[in-house]
């Protein structure tokens, strides 16, 4: 187990809520409701990723200003960790407690019945636990996942060990789906001692409750610590120690393309998860074992499937772990379909099968690899697993991990209040594509970077000025991969992609964008001046796509490699004899790349931008050019047929078309705004 969950209640900080709130016309019991919910949100070994719920029991006015008593609870799509007071939507609450006097309520009436009773119909939906904290009368309530709780809460005799470590401070809830019928039961305990501080949600989670905020929060903190300390006591689940294991950079491309081929047109993004517990569990000798027990919490199900599928160690075949993998992935497959076929018949009404695929893969001697078509999905899974290693290691070290058995599990994977909270949106065009731009601290690969980004893709930048890189990266978002790479070194190129494979599971697409301008008459040229024109913008790129095309390769799942050439390839200009000839050869290596790997679903294309405002043609160059030629800057830069000046950003909008034209390889696309003279022929 981790160190004990901190209490992070400061008074200051809550009365500064409290009056910043204010001044949006929010009154103290929300403020301090929000303010609590956030430190709860922010520590992960209580919620994730919208897990957990929280309310407060207030009063509004209504539309004649009379005040109402209600309930603001957390709504759907609210995430603890971010929650506003829009986050916890006021519902009527004599309404809802008139609800308790029936026997039964379906779902599909318990949340028309919650929406009928919102002060705000615009409000995002109730949560799926409002009536719980509805029927239980404290003013604050809290309710969390806590790793610590799950681990005591997940026993064959769970009730014993609640009692053990808690006397009489709380008192247990036989597990039920969230609902009406949970609700009811958790009244009815804690009707038996009002003084109680929680409730422990049996296979499932823990509420404390409070006068106050403050109250509610640190018996939460208190209570969840109790756990802790009882599992210290307890030596840990020792790690396995193995040896010569393959890197994640070889594994992961052939464990992502498995997945692609299993999902026909699919491509999923790989967040891999190597220390403490991840690693413990994944290479454990009962690995198999475990991973058949199920999820810590039935909340979680919808983020990883009811178990993870279990590798063995890649080793150094990887050739022959592939086999494994795709015969390992075939069965999961199969095991779900059937896992349906068992528990869809029980269902009130028609389910269909959600795809049969893992988002969690356990792999001897990596880790626990969270899956996702994108990044963010991917750590979200792997967040989750991380939780769950953590919650089972605990729970075995004490007795034994026993959480919800299948039948439950699957109620809640194919509950329509559950699956509601992944979202519908449409999906981007390059979803679950990774992209690496070289020369990405420029104007051009920076532009290029955001363009790909912009269409879904995962993006990892790469240049020499590695804090350029990282600026780019970080206006772009967290997900977003910075590095400093120099490609004309191979070993920083293969490093570099290395990192990337480990860091997103593989590459689909490489912009070898990269490239310098040297200027000078080539009969006044250096040896050396010409060979470093040469190093860079050929030899570099021939050292990105060699390293690229072996990882696209072992993928199998086809990819795109994308030049960054030049107009003076085929049209050189004065005194630039360096560039053109180095770019002229890269025309002749991007066409050899096409040829050589087209029957490996590698399409390689080039584009020739000309008169680019960037590092590459600053404004002192563009002035030397506009010189060369006789004219001044603004009609140099809008030299073309259409009389416009070609930007950084229109380059990037073609990099990725070039990228989404599936038929078309060893093409040459100009992006100069039309120049007779450049055009091929």
């Amino acid at each position: 187990m981790s160190d004990r969950v901190a209490n992070r209640w400061d008074e200051a900080a809550a009365r500064e809520a409290v009056a910043r709130y204010a001044e949006q016309g929010v009154g103290e019991d929300v403020a301090l409701r929000t303010y609590s919910a956030r430190l709860l949100g922010a520590d992960a070994s209580l919620v994730l990723h919208g897990g957990g719920n929280t309310s407060v029991k207030t009063t509004q006015p209504d539309l004649f200003g009379d005040p109402v008593e209600v309930l603001c609870v957390k709504g759907s799509g609210w995430d603890l960790a971010s929650i506003e007071p829009a986050g916890h939507p006021a519902v009527r609450l004599a309404p809802l407690l008139r609800l308790r006097s029936l026997e039964r309520l379906s779902n599909e009436a318990m949340v028309n019945a919650q929406r009928q009773n919102l002060m705000d119909t615009a409000a995002p939906n109730p949560s799926v636990e409002t009536l719980l904290h509805a029927f239980i009368p404290a003013k604050f309530i809290d309710h969390t996942h806590a790793v610590a709780l799950l681990a005591l809460a997940d026993q064959p005799e769970a009730a014993e060990v609640i009692g053990e470590v808690y006397g009489d401070r709380v008192a247990c809830v036989d597990y039920a789906m969230p609902g009406f019928e949970l609700a009811k039961r958790a009244a009815a305990a804690f009707e038996t001692r009002p003084d109680l501080e929680g409730l422990v949600l049996i296979n499932h989670g823990l509420f404390a409750f409070g006068a106050t905020a403050r109250e509610s929060y640190e018996r939460m903190i208190a209570l969840v610590n109790l756990a802790e300390d009882h599992i210290a006591r307890r030596p840990p689940i020792a790690r396995p120690a193995l040896s010569g294991v393959a890197p994640a950079a070889g594994a992961l491309p052939v464990l992502r393309g498995a997945l692609g081929r299993a999902a026909p047109g699919g491509h999923w993004i790989c967040d891999l998860r190597a220390g403490g517990p991840a690693f413990t569990v994944a290479s454990h000798d009962r690995a198999d074992e475990w991973a058949e027990r199920g999820v810590a919490t039935p909340d979680h199900v919808i983020r990883t499937k009811r178990r993870p599928l279990v590798l063995s160690d890649p080793g150094s075949d990887l050739a022959a772990w592939r086999g494994a993998v795709e015969a390992a992935l075939a069965g999961y497959a199969q095991d779900y379909g059937d896992y349906f076929a068992r528990q869809a018949p029980r269902a009130a009404e028609a389910k269909t099968m959600l795809d049969p695929l893992p988002r969690v893969v356990a792999i001897a001697g990596l880790g626990l690899v969270g899956l996702g078509r994108t990044a963010a999905e991917a750590g979200i899974a792997a967040d989750v697993a991380e939780s769950w290693a953590e919650t089972l290691l605990a729970a075995e070290a004490i007795g034994r991990f026993e959480p919800v058995g299948e039948a439950d599990t699957f109620d809640v994977e194919y509950w329509s209040l559950e699956q509601a909270k992944l979202g519908k949106g449409a999906r981007r065009r390059l979803e679950g594509r990774v992209v690496v731009v070289t020369g990405a601290a420029g104007a051009i690969g920076a532009a290029t970077a955001r363009a790909f980004a912009a269409q879904g893709a995962e993006v990892a930048l790469l240049d020499r000025d590695q804090e350029g890189a990282a600026a780019q990266a970080h206006a772009m978002g967290p997900r977003a991969l910075a590095m400093a790479c120099d490609v004309t070194d191979p070993d920083a190129v293969e490093s570099a992609l290395d990192k990337v494979c480990a860091r997103f599971g593989g590459v689909d697409i490489v912009v070898s964008n990269a490239g310098s301008a040297t200027t000078g008459a080539m009969a006044d040229l250096t040896p050396a001046a010409l060979r470093a024109s040469f190093e860079l913008n050929v030899f570099g790129h021939q050292n990105i796509a060699q390293s690229a095309v072996r990882r696209l390769r072992a993928q199998g799942l086809g990819g795109v490699l994308l030049f960054n050439a030049s107009k003076q390839a085929v049209n050189p200009g004065p005194d630039f004899g360096a560039y053109g000839a180095s770019k002229a050869a890269l025309l002749a290596l991007m066409r050899q790349y096409a040829l050589e790997h087209g029957a490996d679903g590698i399409r390689v294309n080039a584009l020739n931008p000309d008169r680019i405002r960037s590092g590459l043609l600053t404004d002192q160059m563009i002035a030397a050019r506009a010189g060369a030629r006789g004219v001044d800057e603004a009609v140099y830069m809008a030299g073309n047929l259409l009389r416009e000046e070609v930007t950084a950003d229109d380059v990037a909008a073609a990099f990725v078309f070039a990228a989404l034209m599936e038929k078309t390889t060893g093409a040459v696309i100009p992006v100069d705004g039309g120049n007779v003279a450049a055009m091929l022929r």
